[in-house]
């Protein structure tokens, strides 16, 4: 066994405490002081052995290794950022009481509140500690690892516990969980209302009392004759449409924003949209990409497809590399032979000076809808509105005013060919998709 490991809290065995080490301390300063006087060596050496012998009876009222029993209960998916609690549960089937230290096999990049510290009696004890995750992926915990003494404190036991646990932490589904709570009200945040079709327009919804404001014209004259109440008809945008969500993963998406990065932010986005989609009856389908796919989810429907698409892209992450646009819109046509709303998440400037990828979008926009959705660059924004003190200032402002100029007229000439793009701030970026995708619905675009 490495000793060093013993020390560091990640081995078996048995090591002395801050206590017993500063008792032997005391105890040696006060045998060199008696060493100056006329006491007999045998006594300082016999004693010494007697302090020592008797510092071993504090192992006799600890209890044997054999004696504990630990069990972790973690929960399978955490979403990122968010705090989580797990819990610990402790048997001490001996007659003797502990104290304890306990530390778990998190992952490093876990929040870390180790080590706990505790009191223990016989029978059985629940601890319980709180952690969070800051980056998605698929995780492992292995190991426990439990420190205990006696009363006395002395010395230290210390046990390793096997227990396999897998959690998988995915991205966080706080918009998502928002707009299940209420749809108008998320959308109504940026402005957008779900609002019914032209009249007499899309799929037939249901019959329902007349009210001031209804169109006369859906007056359901069969049903007012029969219930001596007026009632009209009422439509809604066709179900069964399809939607491709495509996720950029390329080197522009890992920039930096105040709390993640861009394309946990496109994450969060996707799944929302994803999300209301299947509520609304439509086939959604997903591909996140970067120089090439690293997944595919094939068109799907129903509220258990949303499962299925975060289990595919819950753990993808920024590639070092420059996005493909062009083989990417290639693969797409391969894939995607119905009419689709296709929303593209990724770096708009990026996006705007691929111009291979406008050639693929020529062809696709004639049968597809096709929508650029990005994250405002706020640091650019900011460097605009500054005002200028000095020559330095007054070339940075020219220079985020100049940038700002060149993306407005590309996307201008983008635009002409019906290409269109929209870019929001990084904490609305949710809503403002999915108000474009229900607004697109609502106007029977697709």
């Amino acid at each position: 066994m490495n000793l060093w490991d013993r020390f560091l809290f990640r081995d078996r065995g048995i090591i002395p405490t801050k206590k017993l080490v500063i008792l032997l301390g005391i105890w040696s300063v006060l045998l060199i002081i008696l060493s100056f006087t006329e006491v007999s060596w045998i006594i300082l050496i016999s004693s010494s052995i007697a302090v020592l012998f008797l510092s071993m009876t504090d192992l006799m009222f600890s209890p044997n290794k054999k004696s504990i029993a630990m069990k972790r209960i973690v929960p399978n998916e955490m979403e990122r950022g968010m705090t989580y609690t797990v819990t610990i549960e402790m048997e001490n089937d001996s007659n003797h009481p502990i104290r304890y230290r306990i530390v778990d096999g998190i992952p490093q990049s876990f929040q870390n509140p180790f080590p706990m510290n505790g009191e223990m009696n016989k029978g059985s004890f629940i601890h319980s500690y709180e952690t969070s995750a800051p980056i998605r992926g698929n995780y492992a915990m292995n190991k426990l690892y439990f420190r205990y003494s006696s009363t006395l404190g002395l010395w230290e036991k210390q046990a390793t516990f096997h227990q396999e646990d897998q959690v998988k932490v995915i991205p966080d589904l706080t918009s998502t969980r928002e707009y299940l709570e209420s749809a108008q009200k998320y959308l109504l945040h940026e402005g957008m209302k779900i609002r019914k079709n032209k009249s007499g327009v899309g799929e037939f919804s249901k019959i329902r009392n007349y009210v001031v404001g209804d169109d006369p014209r859906k007056i359901n004259w069969r049903q007012t004759a029969k219930l001596q109440e007026v009632m009209t008809n009422e439509y809604e945008p066709e179900h069964g449409k399809y939607i491709t969500i495509l996720i950029d993963c390329g080197r522009m998406m890992g920039a930096e924003l105040k709390d993640s990065n861009r394309l946990e932010r496109v994450l969060e986005a996707a799944l929302t949209v994803a999300l209301a989609a299947l509520q609304k009856g439509d086939y959604v389908s997903v591909i996140a990409f970067s120089k090439e796919v690293h997944v595919y989810v094939p068109p799907g429907k129903g509220m258990s497809h949303h499962q299925n698409i975060l289990n595919a892209v819950y753990d993808i992450q920024v590639t070092p590399a420059e996005s493909n646009y062009g083989a990417i819109l290639n693969y797409l046509e391969t894939v995607q032979k119905k009419r689709s709303l296709l929303l593209l998440f990724s770096d708009v400037r990026t996006f705007l000076h691929e111009e291979t990828a406008l050639y693929y979008l020529k062809r696709l926009r004639q049968r597809h809808l096709f929508l650029v959705i990005g994250i405002e660059d706020e640091t650019l924004l900011e460097r605009t509105k500054e005002k200028p003190e000095d020559v330095l200032s007054t070339m940075i402002k020219s220079m985020a005013q100049q940038q700002q100029l060149i993306k407005k007229s590309e996307k201008a000439r983008w635009e002409k060919e019906g290409l269109q793009m929209l870019e929001a701030r990084s904490e609305k970026l949710a809503s403002t998709a999915v108000s474009y995708y229900i607004e697109i619905m609502n106007r029977g675009l697709l």
